[in-house]
C-alpha cells in the first residue's frame, strides 16, 4: 500500500506519518520508485503501537523510541526489560530525596529487598509518601501494606505470564504490558473506587 493509504488505515495524518519515519519510529517502506514506496501490514502494526504509546500511554517521542528499541533489540535479561518498562513509566526524579526512609521502612514492613529494586522507584515511592505527608493526608502502615500486598499479587501474576520462547516475546510482553496496563490500573481503581461508593453511599 501507498504511503497515504498506510496513513488511511492508520487513521493518522500523512504528516504525522512521515514525522514518525523521520524519528526513527516507524521503518521504512520498501521503494518502488524514486518518490514511492510499499508499505504493509508491518507498517501498519508499528503504527498502531506508536499511538498506543504516545496516546493512552502518554509517552513521549524519546521514549516510544528506546520502548521500540528495546522491543526490536531486547536485551537478554528478562529483569533488565522490567528496568527499561519502569524507566518509561517512572521517569528519573528532578532531584533525588535525601534518604530513602519512609519508603525503605514500609518495603521492610513487606519484607521486599530493597536492594532489588529500581532507584528510580524507589525515590517515586518516597516522594509519594513525602507527598501524603506534605498534604496532611495519613494514611495508616496497615492500609499501605495492604496496599503493596494487592500489588505483589498483581506483579506476581504478570510476572509468571511472561513468555520464555523467545526475547522478543519476552521484551514485548514485559515492556507493553508495564507502560500500556498502567492506565488501565489506574482507571479500574477509580471505577472501583465509584461502584463502592454507590454501595456505601447510594
Amino acid at each position: 500500500m501507498r504511503i497515504s493509504q498506510l496513513a488511511e488505515r492508520a487513521r493518522l495524518p500523512v504528516a504525522t506519518v512521515k514525522y514518525y519515519q523521520r524519528e526513527g519510529l516507524l521503518h521504512e517502506g520498501v521503494l518502488t520508485a524514486p518518490n514511492q514506496a510499499h508499505y504493509d501490514e508491518s507498517h501498519l502494526r508499528r503504527l498502531e503501537l506508536i499511538r498506543a504509546l504516545v496516546g493512552p500511554a502518554g509517552q513521549s517521542i524519546a521514549s516510544t523510541r528506546r520502548i521500540l528499541t528495546a522491543i526490536s533489540d531486547p536485551p537478554t535479561s528478562e529483569y533488565d526489560l522490567l528496568g527499561i518498562a519502569h524507566q518509561a513509566v517512572t521517569p528519573a526524579p528532578e532531584r533525588m530525596p535525601a534518604t530513602f526512609a519512609r519508603a525503605e521502612r514500609l518495603l521492610g514492613h513487606l519484607g521486599w529487598d530493597v536492594s532489588r529494586c529500581a532507584p528510580a522507584s524507589v525515590a517515586a515511592l518516597e516522594e509519594a509518601l513525602l507527598g501524603l505527608e506534605a498534604g496532611g493526608f495519613f494514611v495508616e502502615d496497615e492500609v499501605l501494606e495492604r496496599y503493596g500486598r494487592a500489588m505483589m499479587g498483581v506483579a506476581v501474576d504478570e510476572v509468571d505470564d511472561v513468555p520464555t520462547d523467545s526475547p522478543e516475546a519476552a521484551a514485548r510482553f514485559v515492556i507493553l504490558g508495564t507502560v500500556l496496563v498502567e492506565p488501565l490500573l489506574l482507571s479500574l481503581r477509580r471505577l472501583a473506587q465509584q461502584t463502592a461508593s454507590a454501595k456505601r453511599f447510594g
